[in-house]
């Protein structure tokens, strides 16, 4: 019996020692980043009362930049690459049935986190009170609705792919001031009309451009590009192959960067608590509406998106949350679901067993027109203006800016606050002074990392749901896959045989 004990015993230390190792190897980066956000807030803090100055921080968080550039290098070939490879690889008509899929997914998941956040700060009214004077002062530059949903659409057929790379199209305002023939009455008894000159000054919209990857027009050609190779099956195999290789090589290059990744994140969160202003201020309306914001947020992320995941694929969402723990501390740390790319795509393919021709498709259309969070955070802001205004709003208005924020995060970049400058948008559709967005900006930064997390979050988990229901087309494209390999082998085969067979006939005449 002692033997027997002091066998389990050593069994069980053994098993142990095996599976703690085991989890330490598989969870390595993971504990490394959550390791590293820790230290960031830490050290951030430790430095808060040293009163750095604006030089001096910037050149604390440089690791930090060097991060978010290292990542932002490898977002456009990779968005390029593996949407020709995800497209081409799928025959048109499983393409077109998961593109559907996706979209349907995209559009009830923005609906329902706009939904969520007006319902929240309906019911929190942040806004209520006293106004708070503004944090912060900066130009809010206006721009009409209209044109801000043209420039979507503009953006999305650029005329030149490789402006595309480093430009996207932006309507600017010019003021022309030109003279007008006006007719007027010269005597009212005897109807006399004569026309005078007068100057009109009118502010008109020209072409304009700003800094920064025009990825919805990349996206587009890409997919385009990728539906012709696709068709094109044997000709068009050399550049399937060429993408396929650019993909690996760039998916290499992330598995070198993601050592270096907790490093940049532990500067980029000091940097950014270092940088912010005194916490006592952010308080009253403003320390409410923060709150209202990551109630929905969390509300959105933690059990509607999951309980979306469970009802489709009937399998545990946590888990698979768990396999993207790293994606989502790095979008946490950099604050762009653009530069968080390369990193989900490796979470997904590697932990989650995502197949790659559903993540290469989904994702980088995900990461460019499916911004839950920031439509809900838009939703939100609009709102708390509205009521720091003591502005009531009716069910007409409350619709409109639940429309215009899930039109305006499609609209926006995957880039760090960009939801600033989608939420112009909102505000004008329902006459609401843009120069309030100065009330939000103090603490827009810690905001915009939280809303970038549910991005993620939401792609990652469409790309799961997507997958689920397009598992009958991709294993019947395999199925076809594997058929034509069979008949390629037995080609060879079926010719030995029948050369055997013509000698063989050869042999019995001359032997005759």
């Amino acid at each position: 019996m002692e033997r027997r004990a002091s066998s389990m015993r050593e069994r069980m230390s053994s098993i142990s020692r095996e599976s703690v190792k085991a989890f330490l190897r598989r969870n390595l980066f993971v504990l490394f980043t959550i390791a590293a956000v820790a230290l960031g807030v830490i050290l951030g803090f430790a430095l808060r009362p040293h009163n750095l100055s604006l030089r001096e921080i910037k050149y604390f968080a440089f690791p930090g930049e060097l991060l978010m550039r290292m990542l932002q290098m490898l977002v456009l070939p990779l968005i390029v690459s593996s949407l020709v490879t995800g497209i081409s690889a799928l025959d048109s008509k499983a393409s077109s049935k998961m593109g559907m899929r996706a979209v349907v997914y995209y559009m009830v998941t923005t609906l329902t986190a706009v939904f969520i956040g007006i319902v929240m700060v309906m019911i929190i009214r942040p806004g209520k009170g006293s106004r708070d004077s503004p944090m912060t002062s900066g130009n809010i530059e206006p721009v009409q609705a209209a044109d801000a949903f043209l420039d979507l659409i503009r953006n999305m057929f650029p005329p030149n792919l490789v402006e595309a790379c480093f430009k996207q199209y932006k309507t600017v305002y010019k003021k022309i001031v030109h003279t007008r023939n006006v007719t007027v009455a010269l005597n009212l008894t005897d109807s006399l009309n004569g026309s005078i000159n007068t100057t009109v000054e009118e502010t008109v919209p020209v072409s304009g451009a700003s800094g920064g990857v025009n990825a919805l027009g990349l996206v587009v050609f890409s997919m385009c590009f990728g539906l012709v190779i696709g068709n094109m099956k044997q000709q068009g195999q050399a550049l399937r192959d060429f993408f396929d290789c650019l993909n690996e090589a760039i998916m290499r290059l992330v598995a070198i960067i993601i050592w270096y990744a907790p490093v940049g994140i532990l500067f980029l969160i000091a940097g950014k608590i270092v940088e912010m202003k005194d916490l006592a201020q952010v308080g009253g309306q403003l320390g409410m509406y923060t709150v209202t914001v990551i109630v929905g947020l969390l509300i959105h992320g933690l059990f509607v998106l999951p309980l979306l995941y469970f009802l489709v694929t009937r399998k545990n969402p946590y888990s698979f949350i768990g396999g993207l723990l790293q994606a989502l501390i790095t979008a946490l740390g950099t604050s762009s679901s653009s530069a968080t790319l390369p990193i989900t795509f490796r979470c997904l393919e590697e932990n989650n067993h995502v197949d790659k021709r559903v993540t290469r498709f989904v994702l980088p259309v995900g990461a460019t027109i499916n911004m839950d969070g920031t439509a809900l955070y838009e939703a939100v802001a609009a709102i708390f203006i509205a009521q720091v205004n003591n502005m009531d709003l009716n069910f007409g208005q409350i619709l409109t800016i639940s429309i215009t924020a899930t039109a305006a995060s499609i609209g926006a970049a995957g880039i760090p606050q960009a939801g600033l400058v989608t939420m112009v948008i909102v505000l004008t559709s329902v006459g609401l002074p843009t120069d309030d967005i100065t009330l939000i900006i103090a603490v827009d930064w810690f905001l915009d990392r939280l809303r970038t997390t549910t991005n993620v979050l939401g792609d990652s988990l469409g790309a799961g749901i997507v997958e689920h229901l397009s598992r009958g087309e991709l294993q019947s494209q395999d199925a076809e896959l594997g058929n034509s390999v069979i008949e390629e082998n037995e080609k060879p085969y079926q010719l030995i045989c029948q050369e055997n067979d013509s000698l063989k006939h050869r042999n019995s005449e001359t032997t005759m």
